[in-house]
């Protein structure tokens, strides 16, 4: 199937194509060096592949981060599979680009994890304390952040509180998905701003039926692994459902998979809330995409799969549908974009999970780490470190960390 051109900027039409080890090693380099969340992702991917490097024009950059951040799904690494496909001429670039970025993070997790029954003694416990106490202070900044974006009047404001008790009171997946469900219908009443769009100008190497099939695929996985789990109990395909499903419903940041990871792990048992924080908590510190923390719970299950089969298959489950999403809606962004219905939808819904984060920061967040005054001081000397000395987090980790560590035996 041939591929118009004649929506791409002339600059990117003449842009040479690269190859999948190519795009591998910048990657790897970036999986590396990129700490601070998916903004900074985002701005290390613009500095080296669009500044530097000239993969794509400013104007396309643009319009991907924006494809992406509609799309459920871990924004920067849907952006540098999408790159890595446009360099590497395809889907085997895009594999090569996730796989080089994710698995620098992932491998350091796991290890954590694998090591983690060997970490006893006071000394440990307060520095898995401090752990947890790192995850109130960036789940803070994530709510102080995503809430002067994406509820910035009183509709948004009103269904992220709405959002609030429907988790509060139903909670659970169930809980949350109607609060983003809900939250989408009310923003097609209460969200239709008129915002300005420009189309035409991605044109990526993916083909109409090739999108259609990914887009098949991504309903499938999300449908029948559940049935399947019901009917036949196996461990396996339930863990991947958990994961999978997580990874569907994240919208608004990859901070938002924290309640939705808590609920699919910890309310059945399978993680302990302390693990689950602790493991938070040191998500902060790695470079990489921080849905890398599906691999530390993988590996820490207390039922198998676990171990290194755990985190395997907990890592591609969470990482899969937002890759699928964003190679299926490639070929179809510009039409859709166009459409006041699906602006208006995707407002409200990220409303929701402003709300949906809020219920989290309560609990499990604050319950299982604000345990004295000095927890709370602390906590919130982490959160200022964050906001407003604009502290990298991987620094605020070594400071709570080993706070924790020197406060809790006292």
């Amino acid at each position: 199937m041939k591929f118009s051109q004649t929506t791409l900027p002339e600059s990117a039409v003449e842009r040479p194509r690269g190859n999948p080890g190519e795009v591998f090693r910048v990657f790897l380099k970036l999986g590396l060096t990129s700490f601070g969340g998916p903004i900074a992702h985002l701005g290390y991917f613009r500095d080296e592949l669009v500044v530097r490097r000239r993969w794509i024009d400013e104007a396309g950059y643009a319009d991907l981060v924006a494809l992406c951040q509609f799309l459920p799904g871990p924004a920067s690494s849907q952006v540098g599979f999408s790159l890595g496909i446009l360099r590497g001429n395809g889907l085997l670039g895009g594999l090569a680009a996730w796989f080089a970025f994710t698995m620098p993070s992932a491998a350091m997790l796991l290890v954590f994890a694998l090591g983690a029954a060997a970490f006893t003694g006071p000394v440990a416990e307060g520095f898995l304390h401090g752990l947890k106490l790192v995850a109130v202070a960036v789940v803070s900044q994530a709510i102080w952040g995503m809430a002067k974006v994406l509820t910035p009047d009183r509709e948004r404001a009103g269904i992220a509180l709405a959002a609030v008790a429907i988790t509060v009171f139903i909670g659970g997946t169930f809980g949350q998905t109607g609060a983003i469900a809900l939250g989408s219908v009310a923003g097609l009443w209460f969200c239709r701003a008129v915002v300005p769009v420009q189309a035409g100008r991605l044109s990526f190497p993916v083909s109409r039926r090739g999108g259609a099939i990914a887009l098949i695929v991504f309903a499938v996985l999300f449908l029948v692994p559940p049935l399947i789990a019901g009917f036949t109990g196996h461990e396996a395909v339930a863990l991947f459902d958990a994961f999978y499903r997580s990874g569907s419903l994240v919208f608004g940041g990859g901070h938002v998979v924290l309640p939705l990871l808590q609920a699919e792990v910890v309310t059945p048992g399978w993680v302990t809330n302390e693990a689950f924080l602790a493991g938070y908590g040191l998500a902060q510190a790695v470079p990489g995409p921080l849905f890398t923390f599906a691999a530390y719970l993988g590996a820490v299950m207390g039922p198998a799969p676990n171990g290194l089969a755990g985190a395997v298959i907990a890592l591609v489950a969470v990482f899969l549908p937002g890759l699928l999403l964003v190679y299926g809606m490639l070929p179809f962004w510009d039409a859709l974009r166009l459409r006041a219905a699906a602006q208006a939808a995707m407002r409200g819904a990220n409303a929701a999970v402003v709300g949906i984060l809020g219920a989290a920061l309560y609990s499990p967040v604050w319950t299982n780490a604000v345990l004295s005054p000095v927890d709370f001081a602390l906590a919130l000397a982490g959160f200022l470190l964050l906001v407003v000395w604009k502290m990298p987090p991987w620094i605020v980790v070594l400071v709570l960390a080993a706070s924790g560590a020197l406060l809790h035996p006292i």
